[in-house]
């Protein structure tokens, strides 16, 4: 919803809320960006959001409405599904006979309207609201629906039968699928699966221990226990999740993997599984996979400054090599589904060889590998380049022959991306000489090397504190404490001239909303070009240690130091850099 920029000129200046110079400033940097006005004139501080929504409500003549203190009914919130209301940013709050107010963003989103108004057969009318009321309402959400799912466990594993046989024998086969189909089950596994989607969960772990099982949730990367079930339903909830992905339901002693997607209320997910034998049965993990999920920036993922500079650098170069490293679930993937978003234009031909393919972008040839039939990466890698591509993003380099491909794809006129299991963007290069890559080709094809980790976002940044003496002399042991003070220099952090004393770090603060003080994760990066001289020192077979600080001293900011700029900044803290770093 925007208002006419020559609109909200006039209004902003009759109301003595802008100067012209402003609006000029404002209005230019709008041009240039190509962005709506009313944004630069948020983003630049001139008027804060919540004003600025206000006055389009009454320019538009759209009431404005305040929820961020209102406890609203959860049978209303309910009619419309939580990933609705989150995707399209609309909220319902009050019911009066046959009309129901909704609260929005953008209350010229029709599509949503029209959908919501076929769903309830209600009149909808629209209110506009802030950004912060439609994450409050978000919020209570998920405590009605915590309080719901209890009551559907409770119930449901109360109306399970014992088992006949002993703990970690197993049922027949006929018996299994019998368990798999009874409502009970069925609705357990509904509801553990709609649980880890409302608490935007990545993993489910189902784990089968004596006298129960424990069901836990991996959210923002830290792995929680969600619920204890009786030890009676884990072969049934084991059985239902292997009839969902396809699996042997009378396989017990050897492992297996699946897959399987559901459509919640319009949003798709897919759900990759591993079963794994056990000694009290069998555990299960879930990986989720939403296939919905909004596209990111860079500047979204956490990369700023001259990191951000050398990637769209890097990316507008037509042939060679971006390496994404780190360990598994660090968000290497993501870092290259945001790259390829960016190179996603009509003039290019993008095709993609994944395993698995985590989220489909429209566009983009999209490639599942199979070995089972033979089709892995390096099998892949070769058809891909008989398809005539422009770009070509390999899931990740596992072995000889994929590193190989890769590189000479690269050589003949292809940009690659990829992803490498290693520790720091100087790893990588000795890595790819460990898989027998020729150093020289190496050196000719990789334009840069990104190195990440995920950390999770304070919620608010109300706890401060400054490091004392013994804290900077434990700091110093493992990094250099005067670099580090140079960085947040300049990076403008602190002002030139200041020291330890006026760099403020912020500690996690629990509320009801955010039990931990921590929600949703940000990445830390390290950002290594390929300079002349780190393209001899490859040649030359040189460590990862000593490539690493060749970087640094050519302006490569650690994954340590960037770190400490986000903490410094009260995106996150000080120790969750170090639990991640492990420095």
């Amino acid at each position: 919803m925007r208002i006419d920029s020559e609109r909200l000129k006039l209004f902003l200046l009759d109301a003595n809320l802008i100067t012209e110079k402003d609006w000029e400033a404002v209005e230019k940097k709008a041009q240039t960006a190509n962005k709506y006005v009313g944004d630069v004139l948020v983003e630049e501080g001139k008027i804060s959001e919540d004003d600025f929504r206000r006055m389009q409500g009454y320019i538009l003549g759209i009431p404005f409405v305040d929820l961020e203190t209102e406890k609203i009914d959860p049978e209303i919130l309910s009619i419309i599904p939580e990933p609705i209301a989150r995707n399209h940013n609309i909220i319902a709050y009050r019911k009066e006979g046959n009309s129901l107010e909704v609260a929005m963003l953008d209350p010229e989103d029709l599509e949503a309207i029209e959908f919501i108004k076929k769903k309830t057969n209600l009149k909808i009318k629209p209110r506009l609201t802030s950004r912060d009321s439609i994450l409050s309402v978000l919020r209570q959400y998920q405590k009605s629906l915590e309080a719901e799912f209890g009551e559907i466990i409770k119930k449901e594993t109360g109306a399970i039968k014992p088992s006949p046989v002993e703990a970690g024998e197993a049922l027949p086969e006929e018996d299994l699928k019998k368990i798999a189909e009874e409502l009970p089950i069925i609705r357990i596994v509904e509801t553990l699966l709609r649980h880890a989607i409302v608490q935007h969960a990545s993993d489910i772990h189902v784990e089968p221990i004596e006298k129960e099982v424990v069901i836990r949730y991996r959210i923002d990367g830290i792995l929680r226990d969600a619920m204890v079930l009786p030890r009676q339903v884990a072969p049934g909830i084991i059985a239902r999740i292997k009839v969902l992905s396809r699996l042997k339901l009378d396989e017990h002693r050897l492992p297996q993997d699946g897959r399987f997607r559901i459509d919640l209320e319009g949003e798709k997910i897919s759900f990759r599984v591993s079963i794994l034998p056990v000694y009290d049965g069998e555990k299960a993990v879930l990986r989720l996979l939403p296939e919905t999920v909004k596209g990111f920036t860079l500047e979204e993922l956490g990369f700023y400054g001259e990191s951000l500079e050398r990637i769209e650098h890097a990316i507008r170069r037509p042939t060679g090599m971006i390496l994404a490293t780190g360990p598994t679930g660090c968000g290497k993937t993501t870092t290259l589904y945001t790259l390829l978003e960016m190179l996603n234009t009509t003039g290019v031909n993008i095709l993609t060889i994944e395993d698995p393919i985590e989220y489909r972008i429209a566009r983009i040839n999209q490639s599942q590998v199979k070995p089972d039939i033979g089709f892995n990466f390096a099998n892949g890698l070769r058809s891909l380049l008989r398809q005539d591509p422009d770009i070509i993003m390999v899931g990740e380099i596992r072995d000889n022959e994929t590193a190989s491909l890769a590189v000479n794809a690269a050589l003949t006129g292809h940009l690659v991306l990829s992803t490498l299991h290693t520790n720091s963007a100087g790893g990588a290069l000795p890595r790819l000489l460990e898989m027998k890559v020729e150093p020289f080709l190496i050196a000719s094809t990789i334009n840069l090397i990104i190195a990440q980790r995920l950390v999770r976002r304070l919620c608010a940044k109300e706890k401060s504190h400054t490091l004392g003496p013994d804290e900077l002399a434990s700091l110093g042991k493992g990094v250099n404490a005067d670099r580090l003070l140079e960085v947040l220099r300049k990076e403008k952090v602190i002002k030139a001239g200041e020291s330890w004393k006026n760099v403020k770090f912020y500690q996690p603060s629990s509320s009801s909303d955010c039990p931990d003080g921590y929600r949703d994760r940000i990445g830390i990066h390290e950002v290594l070009e390929m300079s002349e001289t780190i393209k001899s020192m490859t040649v030359k077979h040189s460590t990862s240690d000593e490539i690493q600080e060749q970087g640094r001293k050519e302006g490569m900011i650690t994954m340590f130091e960037d770190g400490m700029v986000k903490a410094a900044r009260g995106i996150t803290s000080m120790e969750e850099i170090l639990r991640v770093t492990g420095d």
